[in-house]
């Protein structure tokens, strides 16, 4: 059962944003542009949460930030603003929660489902869009409950374990070996839109969350993913591999974050640059 429609999103206002000026019809294809388009124009960030300011996801806030300001969001602000995109131009779409895996220690406990995504049906098919996924965002939507290797403008996916207890994981070429990497297991239905207002809560307030104590960064453009850890810079071609690693200054991540990821830099967040910096790049 799909939710009912969120709040109104100013479509014009979100495609100028992005860049997009194409069919508005629920197809496939607009999907696909859609997914390519929005992580190259909206970064992923969590610079409110270190800022102290926290995380609203209503979605007038939400607007004002990522489309408005000029800024960027993580997960339930990235991907509910995309949800309402999509329900307006008619697709019909669930939330859904995932496990991240993504760097997890072999043998570690598993971490609680924290990761909002989306499952887009479309011709009775459905489609796993996700815009909110730092430097491995996807950029084309994947078939959800199929697990064949699925090309995208930034590398091959696929989906495994699709039958095992409505769980399916998803994966990414992590290196040009062919090895694959875990990112995560997505569970099978819908979650409400108050389920992620606890789950939001916690992700911006809980000292387990990494948001609250390290800065993560990311913008995926049609050549290239650029991705900030602390201060750690790293870029890599649209294969995965790296071009560019390494740390920066304070006055080299204020640059970056407003040259590279294109955030509008304000002026007080350098003392938080400064303590990112301190920090160093997590283990």
């Amino acid at each position: 059962m799909f939710d009912a429609p969120a709040p109104a999103v100013e479509l014009d206002a979100y495609f100028r944003r992005i860049g997009y000026d194409g069919p508005r019809e629920p197809t496939l294809d607009t999907l696909r542009a859609i997914a390519f388009r929005h992580p190259d124009a909206i970064p992923f960030e969590n610079l409110d949460v270190l800022l102290g300011r926290g995380i609203s996801i209503v979605p007038s806030d939400v607007d004002a930030k990522l489309i408005g300001a000029g800024r960027g969001g993580y997960c339930y602000e990235q991907n509910g603003l995309l949800k309402r995109v999509l329900q307006a131009l008619g697709f019909q779409v669930e939330g859904l929660m995932a496990r991240v895996l993504w760097m997890a220690p072999e043998g570690a406990p598993p971490r609680p489902r924290s990761h909002q995504v989306l499952g887009v049906t479309i011709d009775g098919e459905t489609w796993l869009a996700d815009a909110g996924f730092g430097g491995c965002v996807l950029t084309a939507p994947l078939r959800l409950f199929s697990d064949e290797v699925q090309d995208s403008p930034h590398g091959k996916f696929r989906i495994v374990d699709t039958q095992t207890n409505g769980v399916a994981e998803r994966q990414v070429q992590a290196d040009l070996s062919g090895r694959w990497a875990p990112l995560y297991q997505v569970s099978q239905g819908a979650w409400a839109e108050v389920d992620y207002e606890q789950a939001n809560f916690y992700t911006y307030t809980h000292p387990s969350s990494h948001f609250t104590w390290s800065m993560t960064v990311g913008r995926t453009t049609p050549t290239a993913r650029y991705a900030l850890k602390n201060n750690r810079f790293t870029h890599r071609d649209v294969t995965g591999a790296v071009v560019e690693q390494r740390d920066l200054t304070v006055d080299e991540l204020e640059a970056t974050l407003r040259q590279v990821i294109g955030l509008p830099v304000e002026a007080d967040w350098r003392p938080v640059l400064e303590q990112v910096v301190a920090w160093g790049t997590p283990a």
